[in-house]
């Protein structure tokens, strides 16, 4: 199975911003334990490269892991070169693009209208990441993929356990969940990790229903 597909297969991609890198790997494994296999570590984040690397090297098959907020191709690569599965972006950069898939890694940058949606999707991206995909809701999903239908989207921004069946009935094809799944607000302890796991199996589940 390829990257993508397991991306699309688990349909949740865990957006970690702002993480304790000392704790990140306790954030991995519960995400894990609740079914999210996919997670994007932001490139803001502290000895970031060192977390991919980590990241992809302890769980192997059983994760995949990439770099988000990557905004020119010499992030993008040095991303790659640490493990990176994909690469998420917030904005069409043809160039970043054309690294990703010069590496054979799964791009995934962001975009809003339809004219960045396209333009994304001509230029090689994988998937679009539809972001900041609250300011219109699921609604305006549905509307993009009336005319563009062959364009897989994801929509970040905003998605919590309120709205991720809508989107996924809008046509998603996965969902990008950032704070309203891993936030690293208080001390990261056992009772932090276990309700970590309960969420990620919320969003999951969810999924699962929607698609059905």
């Amino acid at each position: 199975m390829t990257k993508l597909q397991k991306i699309l297969d688990s349909g949740i991609v865990a957006v970690i911003r702002g993480a304790q890198p000392e704790k990140t790997m306790a954030v991995a494994n519960a995400l894990l334990e609740g079914g999210v296999t996919t997670l994007e570590i932001t490139m803001e984040t502290p000895k970031v490269l060192t977390l991919i690397e980590q990241i992809a090297s302890e769980y192997g098959d059983k994760l995949v892991v990439g770099a988000g907020t990557v905004l020119d191709p010499e992030t993008a690569r040095a991303a790659i070169l640490a493990g990176a599965q994909f690469i998420f972006s917030p904005t069409v950069n043809p160039e970043t693009i054309r690294m990703t898939k010069r590496y054979g890694i799964v791009s995934i940058p962001g975009a809003l209208t339809p004219t960045e949606i396209l333009t994304a999707y001509e230029h090689g991206a994988d998937v679009i990441k539809v972001f900041p995909a609250n300011v219109f809701g699921p609604g305006y999903l549905k509307d993009i993929r009336a005319p563009l239908p062959h364009i897989p989207l994801m929509p970040t921004g905003g998605v919590d356990l309120s709205n991720a069946a809508a989107y996924i009935q809008a046509g998603a094809v996965a969902l990008g969940v950032g704070s309203s799944l891993v936030s690293f607000r208080g001390e990261i302890d056992d009772a932090f990790l276990s309700n970590l796991t309960k969420t990620a199996r919320q969003f999951v589940q969810t999924v699962k229903e929607a698609r059905s």
